[in-house]
């Protein structure tokens, strides 16, 4: 079993950064995948990106490459999301999840967190 709970979101405006944090209880954290995904009101869920357990694997949504970073410390058991050049559309609730590998697909995460919502002003 796996508990995730995001922090570190929050109301900025265009072109500002934040860095969202998901802690992780359970001694099995660094043997899970991890992803990112968000949801903005009225629309589906939509991945954003994802680390593998050894770190060696990352994937980036296009809607957000160049922008927004994956990172993952084990000795924490915490995943980070390092958001920059935040814009409008970058508005959602942002969720953690928990996966036996590295994938863009939400169905085979197996643990979520409660989400937190990130607004992004024009």
């Amino acid at each position: 079993q796996v508990q995730l709970v995001e922090s570190g979101g929050g109301l900025v405006q265009a072109g500002g950064s934040l860095r969202l944090s998901c802690a992780a209880s359970g001694r099995t954290f660094s043997s899970y995948a991890m992803g990112w995904f968000r949801q903005a009101p009225g629309k589906e869920r939509q991945f954003v990106a994802t680390i593998s357990w050894s770190g060696g694997n990352i994937y980036i949504a296009d809607s957000v490459k160049g922008r927004f970073t994956i990172s993952r410390s084990d000795a924490k058991n915490t995943v980070y999301l390092q958001m920059n050049s935040l814009k409008p559309e970058d508005t959602a609730v942002y969720y953690c999840a928990a996966a036996p590998r590295a994938t863009i697909e939400s169905p085979e995460y197996n643990y979520w967190g409660q989400g937190t919502q990130v607004t992004v002003s024009s």
